[in-house]
């Protein structure tokens, strides 16, 4: 169980989201922070990550992981196609 309310989260989880940025941007790409729901970190990914094959791998050993370190361990990240903003709970 993550000790922190989703209103808690987001300021850190975004200053995280803003630490990963350069390294994604390397390759072309950009990540957005959506929305911290119950210990999920909705981000969209951009640019190059759009149909990449390592994106996935980019959100799980990159943005997760970094999250788990810097926050709480149990933090989980869901990438939101693009169209989909307004409708995370499907998801």
């Amino acid at each position: 169980m993550i000790p922190f309310t989703d209103e808690e989260l987001f300021e850190p989880v975004r200053n995280v989201i803003d630490k990963v940025r350069p390294s994604i941007a390397l390759d072309g790409g950009n990540i957005t922070l959506v929305a911290v729901r119950k210990g999920a970190v909705y981000v969209q990914l951009s640019g190059s990550c759009v149909g990449c094959a390592s994106s996935g791998s980019t959100l799980k050993y990159g943005v997760e992981r970094q999250l788990r370190i810097d926050i709480h361990p149990e933090l989980s990240v869901i990438n939101v196609p693009i169209g989909m903003e307004n409708k995370i709970d499907e998801l």
